[in-house]
């Protein structure tokens, strides 16, 4: 999709009564028709990739992933809203920190497509667990069997390393929970407690708790922090026949890594929602696995993530042209 700029009037509390402008990332003129359903003071007009230099001189914000040359341009910008919940694309990878040192407010989608992306991966853990990926070969061949013994087990009573434990590992959290297990988190923050994680530990512990992990679920923004966390010697920490299940960024795990994990029988199966690189090219070494499952990064895709995201955007439209606090506040320098 071509970058398409999304410009609104706002008169706020705190701001000049004259026209502001925002841009947003959209062809869809729906989109843009509900955005400009938010405030009474905002007008929305969409711009295309070709004029968008010509017109971010004077906004006072951009909706969509921004470039470093766009944030250079737009002297007046207070205010960046991504669609998604990775900021990664607009910060560290952007190919440079103009939006990261400067003082405009970066917000994100977090938390909002928690629902799906969660029950996603306890979707992977389950088709691996219960063996259905061989069920669903048998299928298309008609048959009726089972391998003896049937190797599924139980969920109950294993524990689950979540690393990453925002928004979207939290309901993961709760998911696992319900399944019976002992859930260990490992997050930078302080996370408040929730009795349904026995304890969180702190990234530079994760080595500490991998040997404990029968699963171990990647839901962390790729961060310079969090970059290939899960590397060589922690797939050799976790416990011989556990899962690996991965729907956050694919950059937080080394792929090589993973694939040699694999390849000695180490791990019982993998689930992954995204990768390193992407798209997984045609010929990967991870295709080859009967006990892979790999979806190309649409955990966060349902009937109800748009309303979500939409709604969070409308709403942080509405408080920015009332010059309230806005939503979802990314700290620039860590990343989320």
């Amino acid at each position: 999709m071509r970058r398409l700029v999304l410009l609104l009037a706002v008169c706020a509390f705190g701001f000049s009564a004259e026209t502001k402008k925002i841009l947003l990332e959209s062809s869809d003129p729906d989109l843009v028709k509900e955005l400009q359903s938010a405030s009474s003071k905002a007008i929305v007009i969409p711009i295309t990739d070709k004029n968008v230099m010509q017109e971010i001189g004077d906004a006072d914000a951009f909706i969509g992933d921004i470039r470093p040359e766009e944030v250079r341009a737009g002297k007046k910008l207070q205010w960046v809203q991504v669609m998604s919940a990775g900021v990664e694309g607009v910060l560290h990878l952007s190919g440079g920190n103009d939006l990261r040192d400067s003082k405009i407010i970066l917000t994100n989608n977090q938390i909002v497509q928690g629902p799906e992306i969660a029950d996603h991966a306890m979707s992977l853990l389950l088709m691996l667990s219960r063996h259905l990926y061989t069920f669903y070969e048998h299928k298309r061949h008609e048959l009726w069997q089972s391998p003896r013994p049937y190797p599924g087990i139980e969920l109950n009573g294993r524990t689950a390393v979540i690393i990453g434990v925002g928004g979207i590992g939290t309901q993961i959290a709760f998911r696992a929970w319900a399944h019976g297990m002992s859930v260990i988190g490992v997050d930078p923050e302080d996370i408040p407690y929730m009795p349904v994680i026995k304890k969180i530990v702190k990234p530079d512990q994760l080595d500490e708790v991998l040997p404990e992990a029968d699963v171990v679920f990647v839901s962390a923004p790729h961060t310079p922090l969090s970059h290939k966390m899960m590397g060589a010697r922690q797939f050799e920490l976790m416990k011989k026949d556990s899962y690996f299940i991965a729907v956050s960024r694919g950059k937080v795990y080394d792929m090589n890594s993973l694939v040699k994990a694999l390849e000695r029988k180490h791990l019982a199966g993998a689930g992954v929602d995204v990768t390193d690189p992407e798209p997984l090219p045609k010929g990967h070494p991870l295709w080859k696995f009967e006990n892979v499952i790999i979806t190309p990064h649409i955990a966060g895709r349902s009937d109800k993530d748009r309303g979500r995201m939409v709604g969070t955007i409308k709403e942080n439209i509405r408080r920015f042209v009332e010059g309230q606090p806005l939503l979802n506040v990314v700290d620039k320098q860590k990343g989320y």
